[in-house]
This record gives C-alpha cells, structure tokens and sequence, in this order.
C-alpha cells in the first residue's frame, strides 16, 4: 500500500529519534519515497546524515539552506501524508498554539495533505493537563494521534509515553491508504463555493461561502479512491485540487449546466455550493452609476440544481443536498430530502458557535430517506468531510 506514496518525516527533540530511523528504513523499504524534515533540537539526538542516507534525499533543518530559502509550503502539498514521529511536547505546543519557528511548524501550518504524530514524552509529562488539552486541540484540527506505548522510558520509570514503535506506524499507515481505496471504480461529483449573480459588469449578488467544506468533501472522496469532478464556484482560497477533475464556474446556471452534462455519468453527487436562489431579471451592459437615492432591482428564482439532479436521478445514485438553516432546521432538513428526492440531507445550523462560513469548523446532522437521523459533534471541516463520506458509504451498502 506504500508503494510510490509520497511520505514527509517530521522528527522533533526527543530521544526516540532513533527509532524514525528504522522508520525511514522501513518505508523506504515498501517502496515509499520519503522526505525529511528536522527540527534544530532534533539533530542533537540524531544526525540529518542517517536520514539523508536511508532516504536518498536531502534533509531539511532550517528555512534557509546554502542561502537559498526553502519552500516549506510545496512540501506541504507534496506529500500524501506528513508524519511527525516523534512529537516533543514543546512541538505539541507549538503546534496548538499555531507558533511558527522552524522549519518543521512552517510546513505544518502550511500543509494541505493529512497529519499524523506519534507522540513520546515522560509519563509525568504526558498525562498533564496542559499537554492533553494540546493533544485535543490537535485532534479538533483534523490531526490524528498515535497512541503511546508503555514501558521503559529514557527517565528509568515505567510507564506511558513511549513513541509507537516503527512497525506500529508503518502498520497504522498501511491501513491509512487501504481505508481510501474504498470508493474505487465511483465516479463523484462535488460542488462548492458560492455563485455570484452579476447585476452589472462590477457588482454582483452573492455569499460568504468559502467552499472549505465541499472541497474537503472532494479531496476525502479522492483519497478514498473515487474519481472526483469538482464544480467550484468563484472562492477566493487558493485550495489544492490535485488529482481533481477541476471545473470553475461563476453562476448558478454555470453550475446547473455542468452539473447536467455530467450527471449522468456519476455514482454520488454531493451538492454542497451555496447557490444563490435569485438572480438579477436583467443584467445592465453598463456600470449602474450612483444618481438617486433608492435603486430597484428584480429579482428571478435560480435554477434548482438540487430538485432537477433529484428529478432524473437513477436509483442506483446517490445524491446528496445541503441544508443551512437558522432555525426550524430539523423541519426544513426533511422537507429537503422528501421535495428534492434526496437520498441524503447534510444540515448545518447557523445558530450554533463555530458553524457557517468562512469557519474551519463545522458541526452537522446528516438525514437520510429511510428517516435516520445521526447529529455530530464540531470538528474541522476535514474531519467532518471524513464523517459525511463514511455516511455515503455506509448508505450505499445498505441500500444494495
């Protein structure tokens, strides 16, 4: 499973450094290619010359190398997966916090592919308070913890705090990518972002949609194996879409109609734009200029996208709709699923903290036709697209 994958090795200050030694060797040997990134603190345990040499290739330890600045943020969109073994508590920290002043965090912070860390620190140190409230700070950005082992640690006491043992990781990582492989041979459709409405040729009705959500939902659906064709509406995020069948639009008929070319074709549709429901009657030629002081402007009901997808669905589809609502959102949420002939019904409540554009949180209750309902507590975005997509698979093999 870890063959051609693209591995970025993060060490930190620790004396179970020596261990990601036998961890380079053992991902290289299964056919990875892996990249090293260490921390100053790290290298007074371990040399950057035994990465370089299981890795055949250069290790990083500062931003600037030779007098040449390195380019934190492509190694971050580079990788299929960054592994950060084994995370320091100072690191940890750091990382909660958002600090940023070294290489390694600068990578961190810029990353676009999933995060694991596999920490190793002192019993006493690990069960503080202050380090499990940065472990669940790191778990609500999308991050995901390696369990610590127990056993002998570098202070001569037994018990928990050891780094998981390079086998373990490998182990851990292999199940990691067999996990994606279980959209393989689907074909998925994701919208998102908003539409902007033009009313003349510089002003423009439309939202604050942000489309972290549908973009995280087509890179999830991605990395489970599917072949994803994003329609995105005009975001101001530079987001990476690689690997992603990308179709940029600017209006909701400009989604509407590469929705209908492609409908057909498609296994699940995930319709998660914030389309606008009204657009301008009539678009002027010219820039409206300001003379007095009321305007009038008519609006026209937008194409439903989600009601037309719904109309000539075939049952071996699945598509799914969203809901933001600020109140009355369970009602609204069923009256969606049964007018659009949705199959599936994502709600997000406006009323609740951290919920709504422009967040990199998200909290949702998922509706489904057989009437489940399944509420969900607020994590990051990239985690809830995790647990959408787990839904539709789920949904998909009890619907067989």
């Amino acid at each position: 499973m870890l063959h051609q994958k693209k591995i970025l090795v993060g060490i930190t200050g620790s004396i179970a450094a020596y261990k990601t030694a036998s961890l380079v060797r053992l991902l290289v040997k299964q056919g990875a290619e892996v990249k090293v990134v260490m921390t100053k603190a790290s290298t007074d345990f371990i040399s950057p010359l035994t990465f370089s040499t299981l890795s055949k290739q250069q290790v990083l330890t500062g931003l600037f190398t030779n007098n040449e600045w390195e380019n934190h943020v492509y190694l971050g969109r580079w990788a299929d997966v960054m592994i950060i073994a084994p995370l320091s508590a100072n690191t940890l920290s750091k990382m909660a916090s958002g600090a940023c002043d070294n290489i390694l965090l600068a990578i961190y912070l810029s990353a676009t592919c999933p995060i694991i860390v596999a920490p190793a620190m002192d019993e006493d140190m690990w069960i503080h308070p202050s380090v499990q409230k940065n472990i669940k700070t790191l778990k609500s950005f999308g991050n995901q913890i390696l369990p610590v082992n127990r056993g002998e640690l570098a202070s001569g006491l037994i018990g928990e705090g050891r780094m998981s043992e390079p086998e373990e990781i490998v182990n851990y990582l292999n199940d990691y990518f067999s996990e994606n492989q279980d959209l393989k041979g689907k074909k998925v459709l994701v919208t998102a972002g908003p539409t902007y409405e033009p009313i003349d040729p510089v002003r423009f009705i439309g939202n604050r949609s942000s489309g972290k959500m549908g973009v995280a939902i087509a890179r999830e659906c991605y990395k489970r194996g599917a072949e994803v064709v994003l329609i995105l509406g005009p975001v101001t995020h530079d987001f990476d879409t690689s690997g992603i069948e990308l179709l940029k639009v600017e209006t909701a008929n400009e989604m509407f109609e590469a929705c209908k070319s492609i409908f057909q074709d498609i296994d699940i549709a995930i319709m998660a734009a914030a389309v606008a429901d009204y657009s301008p009657s009539v678009i002027q030629n010219q820039k409206i200029k300001k003379q007095n002081n009321e305007i009038s402007l008519e609006l026209v009901k937008t194409i439903d996208i989600l009601h037309h997808l719904g109309s000539i669905k075939r049952n071996s589809q699945i598509l799914v709709g969203f809901a933001l609502e600020t109140h009355n959102g369970h009602t609204y949420a069923i009256e969606k699923l049964k007018s659009k002939n949705a199959d599936i019904i994502v709600l997000n409540s406006m009323s609740n903290s951290g919920v709504g554009f422009n967040f990199d949180t998200n909290q949702i209750t998922i509706f489904d036709k057989s009437g489940k309902i399944l509420p969900f507590e607020l994590k990051a975005k990239t985690l809830v697209a995790k647990d959408i997509v787990n839904y539709i698979i789920n949904y998909s093999h009890e619907s067989i």
